[in-house]
């Protein structure tokens, strides 16, 4: 009788789980049979939801439950707490499994390359995110003294970022930030928050549903300068093409054109101003140095030669998230992602990479929305499945699913599971149940550890 076919994931985020649920939903699945084990860095599965996602977003949360039905079915367990590849290699997964999909995604910053860019109080928004959304592996404190502050880019990330250095901590308390998080967002000193953009409105990244929140603080109040709102050829083109675009302009466009309120904390969106220079005394900010840019009819901009200074004493820059190089696989040094064809890892030479797959941002970038990795997914399941039907997955040495409990056993990696996980969860519940709220994030590694009863 033929064994079941034996996948690993690496990576427990939306994309790794929605490549299980792909195999979960072949016919595969069927006859003979799928073995899926996710392998995740962190102690608790749900990768970018649970620490990239602001606190503040339920509706994103939301995800969660559905991810949380395909991890509860049998042909599925969770291996947290375990690192690829300090914990388990390549070669050691190629022991163990048919084919190895690769989900990794991506936490750290893209570099800015402007003056000033490392002084104090310069900041990687991937990092102050991970701060806020608990990660264990930063930080407890966050440094919030600057009263006036720059945020970088025109995506969702800075919006995230914004908002949260923008709204009060008792806004942001019935949510499930830590303590150590709450504690310090109540010491904020920030009531002047500053979005830069180097192109236009009709080229912003915001989603339109992003940017409305914006506005439904009490204590924010957002402000546009209408001298901002200009369209050229291109941008009105990508209006008419894009509806989400368009929403996004018109809102920007109402901003523009109100009163300004008397919301205690600013927050100003500022399009046409590319970042030239972080001012800095005594390796210290003390300001952020723009360039007037001019839309050129395509909806890219030039440069003016026209220089502003802002008074601000923290720069944060969101101009993307980049992926970690993941050892033994090919790389893209400039998109920062594992070369593929369909999500098959391909090699220097063109070549396939044996039984070894990518889907998510490790393999298209940290672009979309967490929705979109679903066709990833579903492609990458599909070319896996096609090598299989034409014999072009290795066969493993041992196959046996207890091969991989010994395995790690006899490394002594202490890893949790998917019972763990739900023990895990219990514990964060209990701990915001006596403040009325939903949970308390667990932050420290150790203590997930306990927890979950690794």
């Amino acid at each position: 009788m033929p064994r079941p076919l034996r996948v690993a994931i690496v990576g427990a985020g939306p994309a790794g789980i929605y490549a299980a649920d792909a195999l979960l939903k072949s016919e595969v699945a069927a006859d003979p049979g799928v073995s899926i084990d996710l392998f995740e860095r962190m102690p608790a599965p749900f990768g970018l939801i649970r620490y990239g996602v602001a606190p503040d977003h339920p509706r994103i949360k939301g995800i969660v439950t559905a991810l949380h039905q395909v991890l509860d079915k049998p042909q599925i367990r969770l291996f947290g707490n375990v690192d690829y590849p300090t914990d388990i290699s390549l070669d050691d997964l190629r022991d163990f499994y048919d084919a190895v999909i690769f989900s990794t995604g991506a936490m750290a910053d893209r570099a800015l390359s402007i003056p000033g860019i490392d002084l104090d109080g310069s900041y990687g928004a991937a990092d102050f995110v991970s701060w806020y959304d608990g990660h264990p592996d930063v930080p407890r404190t966050w440094p919030l003294e600057a009263e006036k502050v720059a945020v970088l880019g025109v995506g969702n990330v800075a919006l995230d970022v914004a908002r949260v250095l923008a709204k009060t901590a008792d806004e942001l308390l019935p949510t499930e930030i830590p303590q150590n998080v709450y504690d310090g967002l109540k010491a904020n000193k920030a009531v002047e928050i500053h979005v830069f953009g180097r192109r236009g409105p009709a080229q912003a990244k915001f989603s339109p549903m992003e940017l409305r929140e914006l506005d439904h603080s009490p204590n924010i109040e957002v402000i546009v300068d209408p001298e901002d709102i200009d369209y050229d050829a291109g941008s009105i083109e990508t209006r008419r093409g894009n509806k989400q675009a368009d929403m996004v302009a018109k809102t920007l466009e109402n901003w523009a054109i109100r009163d300004v309120g008397d919301r205690p904390h600013k927050l100003f969106l500022h399009f046409f101003e590319s970042p030239a220079e972080i001012l800095g005394e005594d390796g210290k900010v003390v300001g952020l140095r723009t360039e007037r840019t001019a839309l050129d009819g395509t909806g890219n901009v030039k440069g003016t030669g026209e220089f502003k200074d802002w008074d601000v004493t923290a720069v944060y820059r969101a101009v993307g998230y980049l992926s970690e190089k993941l050892p033994k696989l090919p790389w893209d040094l400039g998109s920062g992602t594992v070369p593929d064809e369909g999500g098959r890892v391909i090699e220097e030479g063109g070549t396939h990479l044996q039984s070894t797959y990518v889907t998510g941002w490790i393999r298209r970038g940290p672009v979309g929305l967490i929705g979109h990795t679903k066709g990833d997914a579903n492609e990458t399941v599909s070319n896996l499945l096609a090598d299989r039907a034409e014999g072009r997955l290795h066969a493993p040495a041992s196959p046996a699913p207890e091969a991989v409990d010994a395995f790690l056993a006899g490394r002594n990696v202490r890893y949790t599971t998917w019972e763990g996980w739900h023990r895990l969860d219990a514990a964060e519940r209990a701990l915001g149940e006596p403040q009325g709220r939903e949970r308390v994030k667990i932050v420290e590694r150790e203590e997930m550890l306990r927890e979950s009863g690794a």
